[in-house]
């Protein structure tokens, strides 16, 4: 098995505390709603939904996608910082073991957030997951993270 790694850094204007409670406390209930032409739901399948749980991602029917299961290792509400394994799913295909993500918010300009995201592939034998393969994922990712960013510009006292 190998690891490749990749990292990026995101930027808003939302406040770190704010895209936090969306995109980790309130992911589970926030995306569906905001994204129900792709999220059937998200279900915690083992735990309490906080750390050691198993969550599920339902996917609409007729997409690429039918879920994806998420092993939840961190949630620190006072650093901002989460870490999560995509452990099932359809993505994962083949070569994939699993993908390790930690995402940690940090303050940036006037009240903005920066977040940083590392990508851990845990590839099966001695493949190489490669750029163009990682911006795949990652777009899917980034349209999660601005479709909850724009709900949020639209809704000021949400999770304020």
């Amino acid at each position: 098995m190998g690891v490749n790694t990749y990292t990026y850094e995101s930027t808003t204007t939302i406040s770190p505390a704010r895209l936090f409670k969306a995109l980790v406390l309130d992911f589970d209930n926030l995306v569906p709603k905001l994204l129900s032409q792709h999220v059937k739901n998200n279900e915690t399948i083992e735990g309490d939904g906080g750390v050691g749980s198993i969550k599920q991602m339902n996917f609409v029917e007729g997409g690429p996608i039918k879920y994806l299961k998420h092993k939840i290792h961190v949630i620190d509400d006072k650093n901002l910082e989460t870490k999560y394994s995509l452990i099932e799913g359809d993505v994962l295909g083949y070569k994939l073991e699993s993908i390790t993500y930690y995402i940690k918010f940090e303050a940036y300009d006037n009240g903005g957030c920066v977040y940083k995201t590392t990508t851990e592939y845990h590839t099966k034998g001695d493949y190489i997951v490669t750029e163009e393969e990682h911006n795949v994922g990652k777009e899917r990712i980034m349209n999660i993270s601005k479709a909850v960013e724009a709900y949020l510009l639209a809704n000021p006292s949400v999770y304020a």
